[in-house]
């Protein structure tokens, strides 16, 4: 499945994950120090949806974002 939405085109992001060592100052420490940080990925909220593209019936991946707003008509 691509992990693009056919709608938006919303696809893939990245950021980053931050690994911290040490305790807190407000717990008695000398503070939270960060150690590395790693690479990551955020992924949309894409569902298959069967909907109507143009007059017929298709199976489809859509963003939540594109269902909730009502972009795509759903087939019963």
């Amino acid at each position: 499945m691509s992990r693009v939405c056919s709608i938006c085109g919303k696809g893939p992001s990245s950021g980053r994950t931050i690994t911290r060592r040490g305790m807190a100052k407000r717990k008695g420490g000398v503070g939270r120090k960060i150690v590395r940080t790693s690479k990551r990925r955020f992924l949309p909220n894409l569902q298959r949806v069967k909907a109507i593209v143009g007059k017929t019936k298709k199976t489809i991946v859509v963003c939540v974002e594109c269902l909730k707003s009502g972009k795509v008509k759903k087939a019963v």
